[in-house]
C-alpha cells in the first residue's frame, strides 16, 4: 500500500484548486483498505491574512477566518521573509497518514526508522516552505482480542495497547505476527501576495448633442 498516494488524496480533497481570497478551514479524511493492510489520512487547511509585521523580530500577526488573531515567529527556514507584506494571504496545510500492514509469522527484527525533509523557497520566489517527517516501525503482536477490538504491539523501544474501531481488521491477526507501520506527516506554508486593485474605469462620456 502506497502511503504517498493516500497522503496526496487527502491533500487534494482538502485544498482548493486556487484560493486568492481567504477561505474557512477545510478538512478531509481518506481511508484505504486491502487484505492485510489499512491506511488512513487526515488533512486540514487553514488560512489567514497578514495584519502586521516586525522585520526585526520576524514576528507575523495573522487574522484567521474566524476572527482569531495569532502571532508567529518566522524562523530562519522561512526564506524571502522581506517579500511578505500586510494583506498577504497565509495558507497552512497539514496532512498526516498512518498505514498498517500485517506480516504473518513475523521473523523480522523489531526496528524504528525516522527521517525528516524540508524545502524552502528559492531566492526571488514568494515565501513558502514544507516539512515532512516519516516514521517506520516493525512491531511484534504480543496479544490480540478480536472480539474486544484490542491489540498489543511490542516495538523496539516500548509496548503499546491499541483499540481498533474496525474489529474486522483483527480477524486474521495472531500472536507472533508482525505489524509494519508507516506514519508520515507533511506541513506546507505558503504566502499569496495581495492582488493589485482593479484599475478604475472612467465614466462613459455623454453622447454629443445633435
Amino acid at each position: 500500500m502506497k502511503i504517498r498516494s493516500i497522503l496526496l488524496a487527502a491533500l487534494i480533497a482538502a485544498v482548493p484548486v486556487l484560493a486568492s481570497a481567504q477561505q474557512p478551514p477545510k478538512t478531509a479524511t481518506v481511508v484505504e483498505k486491502e487484505k492485510g493492510a489499512v491506511a488512513v489520512a487526515d488533512a486540514i487547511e487553514l488560512q489567514g491574512t497578514v495584519t502586521a509585521l516586525d522585520k526585526n523580530t520576524r514576528a507575523v500577526t495573522i487574522l484567521g477566518a474566524g476572527g482569531k488573531v495569532i502571532t508567529v515567529t518566522a524562523g530562519p527556514q522561512v526564506k524571502n521573509f522581506n517579500k511578505i507584506k500586510v494583506g498577504d494571504l497565509v495558507t497552512l496545510t497539514y496532512v498526516s497518514a498512518l498505514a498498517l500492514e500485517l506480516k504473518k509469522g513475523g521473523g523480522r527484527l523489531r526496528e524504528r526508522i525516522e527521517s525528516e525533509q524540508a524545502t524552502a523557497a528559492k531566492p526571488g520566489e514568494r515565501p513558502t516552505g514544507s516539512v515532512s517527517r516519516t516514521v517506520k516501525v516493525i512491531a511484534d503482536v504480543t496479544a490480540v482480542d478480536a472480539a474486544a477490538g484490542t491489540i498489543t504491539l511490542q516495538g523496539p523501544q516500548r509496548s503499546v495497547d491499541l483499540v481498533v474501531k474496525d474489529k474486522e481488521l483483527l480477524r486474521d491477526v495472531r500472536v507472533g505476527d508482525q505489524i509494519f507501520a508507516t506514519y508520515e506527516e507533511l506541513t506546507v506554508v505558503s504566502i499569496t501576495p495581495t492582488p493589485p486593485p482593479a484599475p478604475e474605469t472612467s465614466p462613459a462620456a455623454p453622447p454629443a448633442a445633435q
